[in-house]
């Protein structure tokens, strides 16, 4: 009896110490999900400092701000265009991220190096504002995106551009917008979008979202997306993407713990079996970098613009190499 109940005792104690250490091990996994979920949120946030016109006071931009492409006072975007301008100009249309729904389109990450890289050099820059979350959710944020692109498009004479010289850019949220009005052409019609030169996303992780919530994910993709799978494939550029697309650079952080540059490489491959020019760029950079460091004197800026310049002649005068 003495020995039965010790051997219960112990078996209690086995039990007990097994469930402690599946306790701590779960734990230890959420710690390290929250921690990175933290991490990638802080990316997420960027920089929210003005970039006014005083900014580029000494370096001969002419700078307006707010210009409505439609009736909500989201639905804005900035000018940065050179002073003096001969011809119609090449123009990048850049769209902010912050998880779809927080960012600005003055945010210092978003405009400063970019602009002071390529309007000296005759491009003009505008960036691009959208309703964001609680209030409008993916797919009503792409189609302000589209709304603003054709605004641009239809204002050329206005903004001094060539239109058919347009690349199209975004980081984060921003990319996967930019990337699902590249692939869904119902959304490019509906709002009369016409073709563009090219389009580069800055560390997108959601061009496949089905795949995304269909494993662990962090919360903000639930806020997004929510749990409807037939949203979910609306809102995924790989599944939307069913021919030939505008030349695509896929630029990704190898550094990030959600590895998203296995979903571009993905998205890149079948643009690539379509028919597309589409190129991987993987870069040991942060989120944040990725975007922020977009016009710095620095290879990565440079592999950028060699990709511009190879899709007009235009491009290729406007960005003559330079050293970084």
């Amino acid at each position: 009896m003495k020995h039965s109940i010790a051997l219960m005792a112990v078996i209690g104690c086995l039990m007990l110490f097994s469930l402690q250490t599946v306790s701590a091990g779960s734990l230890l996994e959420r710690f390290k999900e929250r921690r990175a979920e933290r991490l990638n949120q802080d990316n997420e946030a960027l920089f929210t400092e003005s970039s006014d016109a005083a900014a580029f006071a000494n370096d001969h931009i002419t700078v307006r701000h707010n210009i409505a492409y439609g009736d909500d006072k989201l639905q804005q975007l900035d000018s940065y265009a050179p002073r003096q301008l001969q011809q119609p100009a090449p123009v990048v249309v850049v769209v902010h991220g912050g998880a779809w729904r927080i960012g600005d389109k003055a945010s210092s990450n978003v405009v400063v190096n970019k602009v002071k890289r390529w309007v000296p050099q005759g491009i003009v820059f505008i960036s691009v504002n959208y309703r964001m979350l609680p209030d409008a959710a993916p797919a009503v944020q792409a189609a302000d995106v589209a709304k603003a692109v054709a605004y641009v498009q239809q204002h050329a004479t206005e903004f001094q551009i060539d239109p058919h010289q347009l690349v199209l850019m975004g980081h984060s949220a921003g990319a996967h917008l930019i990337s699902l009005l590249a692939t869904d052409v119902s959304l490019q019609q509906r709002y009369q979008v016409k073709p563009w030169l090219a389009t580069v996303a800055l560390d997108s992780a959601a061009y496949d979202v089905v795949e995304i919530m269909g494993r662990s994910h962090y919360r903000f993709y639930d806020a997004a997306f929510g749990k409807d799978m037939a949203y979910w494939q609306q809102n995924s550029p790989k599944l939307q993407m069913k021919g030939k697309i505008a030349p695509f650079l896929a630029v990704c952080s190898s550094k990030r713990p959600d590895k998203p540059c296995e979903q571009a490489e993905a998205f890149v491959t079948q643009a690539k079996a379509l028919g597309s020019t589409a190129t991987l760029m993987p870069e040991a950079m942060t989120h944040k970098e990725i975007n922020r460091d977009v016009g710095v004197a620095m290879p990565y800026t440079t592999d950028i613009e060699h990709f511009l310049s190879q899709q007009s002649e235009r491009w290729a005068q406007r960005l003559q190499p330079r050293k970084p």
